[in-house]
């Protein structure tokens, strides 16, 4: 999905302009290295900014985009009937890419890249309840389909709260905060992203000279939760390498430590490099025939001059490989446990 930079605290509106610009745009094209005529899949279209960028690749590259916001596909009407047939939105998940894929008649990609997480749009739009820095309804349903933060906040237990603000925000006082939102809906419900923001407020610090609201990790947790944004990530992944064709790339660009990580062992155990066990990684599969060849060593980083321009690219990574003719091995199960909370052995100490 496109990060669009937002305009910093003193900054003139000047910076406008460049909305939907995606992050790290000319490293991914250069990662997925486009000199032939092909079929390209942004699998995470969000304000368009990859698709139009592979669009003007050459006059020949037809684009399949996919989202699970049909907002996104809405706003993306008019870059269709620009495109002169060259691009389809698809409203789905860039989990199912390969089934999404064949619902069009394709049965193989020469390209896919994926942009994971939130995006500067649901951001942006505080009815979407995404950001504590707006108030609006405690939603942060990507689709708009199933359970809401408020379900899970209001609805889970104590334990479970704990558990995804911890392992999917990283909050270190995730069993305080999740105490206190249950000392809170006792009382009444939390509806929405302000009162929550507030509630987290109260227990987390911020940390002396941080920018970082105390919220932060929270909301993250809870958007990763309410989405499976990590579930997604490993069939999409998956899916991508069922749909490349031998010599096809996948880029991917992750803006967290927990949508790195998989997309690392990802790469690790395709390529045939030895994956590193850890505690995140709590079994080490015998290794595969490989799939994929490394195109990025290690982590591409934005330059110093996109991060001055665009804030929110800060923390953003790419990663990229080249689909080999061997075959797709079985999913791997060890970034499948990844993405999903842990046991309650072994989680570590929390406060």
């Amino acid at each position: 999905m496109s990060r669009a930079p937002r305009t910093a605290k003193g900054e003139s509106a000047r910076a406008e302009p460049a909305r939907h610009v995606p992050v790290l745009l000319a490293e991914v094209l250069a990662a997925l290295a486009i000199d032939r005529p092909g079929l390209a899949v942004d699998g995470t279209f969000g304000a368009g900014g990859y698709t139009r960028a592979l669009l003007e690749s050459g006059p020949d590259m037809r684009v399949i985009a996919i989202d699970r916001d049909p907002t996104a596909i809405r706003a993306g009407a008019d870059l269709v009937e620009g495109a002169g047939g060259r691009l389809r939105l698809v409203q789905g998940r860039f989990g199912d890419l390969d089934t999404l894929l064949a619902d069009q008649g394709e049965a193989q990609a020469d390209w896919v890249v994926l942009d994971i997480g939130v995006s500067s749009m649901q951001l942006d739009e505080a009815h979407r309840g995404f950001s504590f820095r707006q108030d609006g309804p405690l939603d942060m349903r990507m689709g708009g389909e199933g359970p809401s933060a408020a379900d899970l906040v209001n609805g889970e237990e104590e334990s479970t709260l704990a558990d995804i603000l911890y392992h999917f925000g990283e909050e270190r006082r995730s069993r305080a905060v999740a105490r206190a939102i249950v000392e809170a809906r006792r009382r009444a419900p939390i509806a929405t992203t302000a009162q929550l923001a507030d509630l987290i407020a109260g227990v987390v610090r911020p940390e002396p000279g941080s920018p970082i609201h105390p919220a932060t990790r929270s909301f993250q947790g809870l958007r990763i939760a309410v989405n499976d944004e990590l579930g997604e990530l490993v069939r999409g992944l998956h899916a991508a390498e069922r749909v490349l064709k031998p010599g096809g790339r996948l880029a991917v660009v992750t803006f967290h430590s927990l949508e790195d990580r998989i997309v690392k062992q990802f790469f690790s155990a395709r390529s045939g490099r030895a994956a590193q066990a850890s505690r995140h990684l709590p079994g080490v599969e015998r290794p595969a025939p490989k799939s994929f060849r490394l195109v990025t060593k290690g982590p591409v980083l934005p330059s110093e001059a996109e991060t001055d321009v665009n804030p929110r690219a800060r923390s953003a990574k790419l990663r990229a490989g080249e689909r080999t003719d061997g075959p797709a091995p079985p999913p791997l199960s060890a970034i499948e446990t990844l993405a999903s909370l842990p046991a309650p052995q072994g989680r570590g100490t929390r406060r």
